[in-house]
């Protein structure tokens, strides 16, 4: 049956009660309007308006049978979808009118003890926490592939480079593992955000609070939140939360960038070939093999550093508590977690499919003498002092681009007064020239030969383990409490 209208209401030709606003109309209402924009948390605000209005029937504050036909609203208004809301200024006004025009004004108490404040702010904890969950599977999987294409190449020896000059001889494995530690790194950052993204807001209300006797701790377990945000006026206005995520991707888009450019270096000096899956070819130029999806992986980070600092100065300088400049920050996490998640997936893909060209590899492994260091430290660890054996090896890279023993005897006699087998002996000296055998020398923990990588592999694969339980848990959590607000609700339907 309809209810009689209020001052705020009139009857539509059903002769249904239907929400009146004042402040409905004027030519600035799109200006205002998110609606469009807040599709992304549709799902989340269903999941708050249920875990509320469980809460007020529990408390007594609104009755069982208000309850019932207020779930039976958002029931259909699920189903009917997002792009059928009744226009409003936000996804959460649409979401309160569709109810009371499907019940009447009851459908108002729904909105009993909380503000749009903390209802939206409560929305985008819910969302954000899962795409963060999102992003920490992503990594965790790019981690995989990177750890599995390692194990093929701990013996693989390679050219490293420093400023982008020939330094050191390295391996595949050694070069793979340094990004997938960065990689674990990002995913401790994914899940600090997480940590303090999971905390729920609700009943704060606009900033001040609730005279009701709200129960915060109950809407914060059925929505799975670990905790509850103490402070009302902190709770509904704060958004620390959304940067630190932000950041969080901003700098795991920054690692993708940094692999991304080394691989397109690597496929023109021809290192490695790219999958046909993650190359194109040009329009007119029948024969070019080009690394795009890489190409755009470096630009996702421009897009994520682009987020943080839109979001950074729309909160910069807003007074406490709630500011509209609010609506317009949220979106910056939005394109953050987009461009990121995508990126983290082809850039693992395209390493995990790459062909490593072995012959390549070796062939420059030790070009601009990059086993120099390895001479020197040889002579060092035989009593010269590292910095005169550091002038010897330096004299003889003067004066050849290739240099071998006899070069190196002709530094020594100069910057020594000696012969090198002074002090070590000729098959010490080719053995540290030889591009493999510097690596395989190089086993203190952290470095390159085979044995040390050996057991960075096993650690990364154990953090790796772990990190996939803590995420296994983290996701369980969160089903619990779905299916505990399922059933709540399912007491009053």
């Amino acid at each position: 049956m309809s209810e009689e209208p209020t001052d705020d209401s009139s009857t539509d030709a059903s002769g249904d009660v239907v929400r009146r606003d004042r402040f409905s109309g004027g030519p600035a209402r799109g200006f205002l309007s998110s609606l469009a924009a807040d599709e992304r948390i549709f799902e989340a605000d269903l999941a708050v308006d249920r875990a509320h209005v469980v809460m007020l029937a529990e408390q007594g504050i609104v009755d069982e049978d208000d309850a019932g036909a207020i779930f039976d609203a958002l029931d259909e208004i699920e189903d009917a979808g997002h792009g059928d809301l009744p226009d409003g200024e936000d996804v959460h006004a649409a979401i309160e009118t569709a109810v009371i025009q499907r019940v009447g004004q009851k459908g108002g108490r729904m909105h009993t003890a909380r503000s749009r404040n903390d209802e939206v702010a409560t929305c985008i904890r819910y969302r954000l926490r899962a795409d963060l969950l999102d992003a920490v599977e992503t990594v965790v999987g790019a981690r995989e592939q990177l750890l599995e294409t390692a194990r093929e190449h701990t013996e693989t020896v390679m050219p490293g480079f420093t400023h982008l000059q020939y330094a050191q001889p390295t391996t595949v494995a050694h070069y793979l593992l340094s990004y997938e530690r960065a990689l674990a790194r990002d995913t401790e950052r994914l899940v600090d955000a997480y940590d303090r993204t999971n905390r729920s807001p609700l009943g704060g209300a606009a900033f001040a609070g609730t005279p009701f006797d709200v129960d915060r701790e109950r809407t914060a377990e059925l929505l799975g939140f670990d905790s509850v945000l103490v402070n009302s006026m902190d709770a509904s206005s704060a958004r620390d939360f959304l940067l630190e995520a932000t950041t969080a991707l901003a700098n795991l888009a920054t690692t993708l960038s940094g692999l991304a450019e080394d691989v397109v270096i690597f496929a023109n000096d021809g290192y490695v070939d790219l999958s046909d899956d993650y190359s194109s070819t040009s329009s007119i130029m029948p024969q070019k093999k080009n690394p795009d999806t890489l190409e755009l992986v470096r630009s996702r980070a421009g897009d994520a550093h682009a987020a943080v600092s839109g979001l950074l100065t729309t909160l910069k300088g807003l007074p406490r508590a709630y500011n509209r400049d609010l609506q317009r920050a949220t979106g910056h996490g939005w394109e953050a977690v987009d461009a990121v998640i995508d990126a983290t997936e082809v850039a693992a893909g395209a390493v995990a499919t790459a062909e490593w060209n072995e012959d390549v590899l070796a062939a420059e492994a030790g070009d601009g003498f990059s086993t120099a260091t390895g001479v020197a430290d040889l002579l060092a660890m035989s009593g010269v002092p590292f910095r005169t054996a550091h002038e010897m090896v330096a004299l003889a890279a003067e004066q050849s681009a290739d240099p071998d023993y006899e070069t190196l005897e002709s530094a020594a006699q100069e910057v020594l007064g000696e012969s090198l087998s002074a002090h070590v002996d000729r098959d010490a000296v080719e053995a540290a020239l030889d591009p493999a055998e510097s690596v395989a020398s190089r086993d203190s923990a952290g470095g390159p030969a085979p044995t040390a990588v050996e057991g960075q592999l096993d650690a990364a694969e154990d953090d790796l383990a772990a990190d996939e339980a803590a995420l296994a848990d983290e996701r369980e959590a969160l089903s619990g409490a779905e299916n505990m607000l399922r059933e709540e609700v399912a007491e009053y339907v």
